[in-house]
């Protein structure tokens, strides 16, 4: 359904989650297992796909259905130019580690692109540019170009881009890829079924008992008995264990979809410089068109004011780089980025061996998703792996991590006190169908959201997490929290972690 302002999808809903088709049970007993993976994403999916493969059993749980979460409303791009990073890993960490990053994001499309070769995914090569719209960030491609040319990694510089968009300057990485995220990732969940493997829907982990053989406890209470855990839930869940919450910065971007009748001349687009912007297209299942997806307008969770607007901004965009085009879907997506934009993947403390965690990946998930499900099962099985030190999340560098952990922090801690504070509040009766915000009920501090069949939904909107004030997302209809970036539908049910524990309802 369009909002007929401005022809606006009225609620967001991601293009690839259209074409989702399997279903799982919940767990609804005690078991054990070898390994259990926590997460239904890019990153536990194929790491179960990859450990059964191994011969092991393994179980796949996830906390709501398959595929729903990052993973689910990516723009999926499948390519190791992850923005401007090369110079500045080559910079911090020398160009050993630079080079083994970019060998782990190209290990990944390898796996990909065999694994797709079976699976009907809408795979394709295809080259991914990254452009500039400022002289500043012209100079800083070159830079970035003279460190692909250190790396060895293929690619050149360009004056422009197919588009009516004025551009300082182009950076190109050839054979790179793009695919469907859903279908390719449901091909390797039947691959999975196929060598024994389990998957449950609808299981919520809400913690997981250390030791030897660690247990996986559900908020039902049943208890999984296994060898190793995997943590591959987008944000780790427990709290102290390494402190990820204090190590993550949690930002959320936006896409809207274009159907066109116009060619496209491929490929994937980048800018570097704000405003950031992402384009690529696919074809649409059902009319047979062009489907350009835009995606930008990135902000720390839960200070998205006016999220809904961030959608009009990419509209005005579009309008302006490819005409008045009708739009079909929008969906926002979350991310995390780690102190050193490195993720973190492996052992959940240095003293853990048999619980591991993937998290981190800097809204290039589909690359890092994968590389991470590799290196997890070279972990786990015991095999070598060049990439244990890199991603190793018990690392630390002095440069950047200190000033990024007191900025994040010193963030933090402004927005637990900022939310103490007495807001704008809004009364029950004044909201619109479909209109949320804070009110006062009986004096004290509530979250509504009044839904099209005017009934009002209140929650407590004080996040179970660590107690910080979570605001509302007009664009999506969601509780944020600005302070670790969990998230919570309007109802109060937890959508992204650290929060294990819903909202308290209160009507």
């Amino acid at each position: 359904m369009n909002n007929e302002k401005n022809n606006m999808p009225k609620y967001p809903q991601s293009y690839w989650l259209e074409a989702k088709q399997l279903q799982y049970q919940s767990l609804d007993g005690n078991t054990k297992t070898d390994v259990v993976i926590i997460g239904s994403g890019i990153t536990g999916i194929t790491s179960a796909y990859l450990l059964a493969k191994e011969g092991l059993k393994v179980i796949l749980l996830d906390a709501g259905e398959v595929l729903a979460g990052t993973t689910g409303h990516t723009t999926a791009k499948v390519t190791a130019q992850h923005g401007l990073i090369y110079d500045e890993l080559i910079e911090h960490f020398g160009i050993e580690q630079a080079r083994l990053y970019y060998e782990a994001q190209a290990d990944a499309i390898k796996m990909i692109e065999k694994e797709a070769a079976n699976i009907n995914c809408d795979f394709s090569n295809e080259s991914s540019f990254i452009y500039a719209t400022n002289d500043q960030y012209s100079e800083k491609l070159t830079f970035e170009y003279d460190a692909y040319k250190r790396l060895g990694i293929i690619g050149q510089l360009k004056e422009s881009i197919p588009f009516s968009i004025p551009t300082t300057g182009v950076l190109e990485m050839n054979n790179q890829a793009q695919f469907h995220p859903v279908k390719y990732l449901e091909g390797l969940l039947k691959r999975f079924i196929d060598l024994g493997g389990t998957v449950y829907e609808q299981t919520t982990v809400v913690d997981i008992e250390e030791g030897k053989q660690p247990v996986v406890i559900t908020n039902k209470g049943h208890r999984i008995l296994c060898n190793y855990v995997v943590m591959a839930s987008h944000s780790p869940f427990l709290k102290w264990k390494g402190l990820y919450f204090s190590r993550l910065l949690p930002e959320r971007s936006y896409v809207i979809a274009i159907e066109s009748d116009d060619d496209f001349e491929g490929n994937m687009y980048y800018c570097a410089n704000n405003p950031v912007r992402s384009i690529r297209a696919t074809t649409s299942e059902e009319t047979g068109k062009k489907l350009i997806l835009i995606g930008g307008e990135g902000h720390k969770t839960g200070k998205g004011i006016n999220t809904y607007q961030h959608y009009e901004t990419l509209q005005a965009f579009s309008n302006e780089v490819f005409g008045e085009k009708p739009i079909t879907f929008r969906w926002s997506a979350q991310d995390l980025t780690s102190l050193d934009k490195i993720p973190y993947i492996g052992p959940i403390t240095s003293n853990e061996n048999n619980i591991f965690v993937a998290t981190g990946y800097r809204k290039w998930g589909m690359t890092n998703g994968t590389a991470a499900g590799i290196l997890l099962k070279d972990l786990i099985t015991e095999q070598h792996t060049p990439y244990q030190e890199l991603f190793n999340p018990s690392r630390f560098h002095a440069n950047p991590s200190i000033k990024n952990f007191i900025t994040y922090n010193a963030d933090v801690a402004g927005q637990l006190i900022k939310g103490k504070l007495e807001p704008e509040f809004k009364h029950p009766e004044d909201l619109a169908n479909n209109e949320g915000g804070l009110v006062k009920v009986d004096g004290k501090r509530r979250g509504c959201y009044r839904d099209d069949d005017g009934q009002l939904h209140i929650v407590d909107t004080t996040c179970t997490h660590l107690g910080c004030e979570t605001e509302w997302n007009a664009g999506d209809r969601t509780w944020d929290c600005p302070c670790h970036g969990s998230r919570f539908s309007y109802d109060g049910e937890v959508i992204e972690g650290p929060a294990t524990e819903p909202l308290e309802k209160m009507d």
